[in-house]
């Protein structure tokens, strides 16, 4: 009989690609989660690892049981969803990982929603990055994320995971004031500006570097900030341009600088909880109300 504790630990290690960061993500010891994967290969009788410096691979038995396992412990989300709902389920906390614009545009008035139809759900926000709230999902630490698409992200045909798509939101030019520019700006015509925008590996960086190199250009990012008041307020200081999604400036102060709308990126926004857990009576209002609050959202 094959242990899903097991199971659990050769999804972290496939995720994580070694040894000690998915120790880390389980809260357990590089010792303790080696012996897991050296006692699940004993319970299936073939190698499910090999390593590569201090990374470890899947053998070709490895992927076998990594899809078996995303389906046993999807199934087991399921079960532990039915319980609930025959228990009622009416209360609970939910942990939700969120960046911080949609914290303001969809969550924090999903949770004032919530008081009305689901007044036994309480959420609990943890502050995250589009591209860490999956990583937390997928390692427990969170029971629904709200993340973005960026380079590398689990898909829509991803086992793991159930997704439902909230927004997508345009990005504006954001100028000093007395640019040139400031009443005509396009993309192409700011290719030789300094840019201020978030560092590398955030999924806006990504969105914004591919927006400008299809316009012929790669953006020289003079200033580095995830925060976009921060980056606003350099281009008021007159230090460069920038690309800003529209909700993070909305109700923002804006001053010494001008917006403009113009064709460009996108960032597309989906909330995603582990699969089998959707219906969930504690995850099911909330999904809702984040669905309801994300149509009236008007980001166009």
């Amino acid at each position: 009989m094959i242990d899903t504790r097991r199971l659990r630990t050769l999804r972290a290690v496939a995720d994580h690609g070694t040894v000690t960061a998915a120790a880390a993500a389980l809260h357990l010891t590089p010792s303790a989660v080696s012996q897991q994967l050296v006692a699940l290969e004993h319970e299936v009788g073939h190698r499910l690892f090999t390593r590569d410096g201090r990374g470890v691979h899947l053998t070709a038995v490895g992927k076998i049981m990594l899809g078996h396992a995303n389906e046993v412990l999807a199934q087991l989300e399921r079960a532990e969803a039915e319980v609930a709902a025959y228990t009622t389920g009416e209360a609970g906390e939910v942990t939700v990982a969120c960046f911080a614009t949609a914290i303001s545009a969809v969550l924090s008035p999903a949770i004032i929603a919530l008081r009305d139809t689901a007044p036994g759900v309480q959420v609990r926000v943890l502050d995250a990055e589009g591209d860490h709230s999956l990583a937390m999902l997928l390692d427990s630490e969170a029971d629904l994320a709200i993340a973005v698409e960026y380079r590398g992200a689990p898909d829509a045909s991803d086992r793991r995971l159930s997704r439902l798509p909230l927004y997508a939101e345009p990005f504006d030019l954001v100028l000093p004031r007395d640019h040139p520019l400031a009443g005509s700006a396009t993309l192409v015509s700011l290719a030789s500006e300094s840019w201020i925008g978030p560092y590398p590996g955030n999924p806006v960086h990504d969105v914004i570097t591919f927006a400008c190199q299809q316009a012929g250009f790669t953006p020289n990012v003079t200033h580095c900030s995830d925060d976009f008041r921060a980056v606003v307020a350099l281009v008021g200081a007159g230090t460069g341009v920038a690309l800003v999604p529209r909700l993070a400036l909305r109700d923002m102060v804006l001053p010494g600088v001008v917006v403009r709308h113009t064709p460009g990126p996108e960032r597309r926004v989906f909330a995603a909880v582990r699969r089998g857990a959707d219906s969930h009576p504690l995850l099911h209002p909330l999904l809702a109300a984040l669905r309801t609050i994300a149509a009236s959202l008007g980001t166009g």
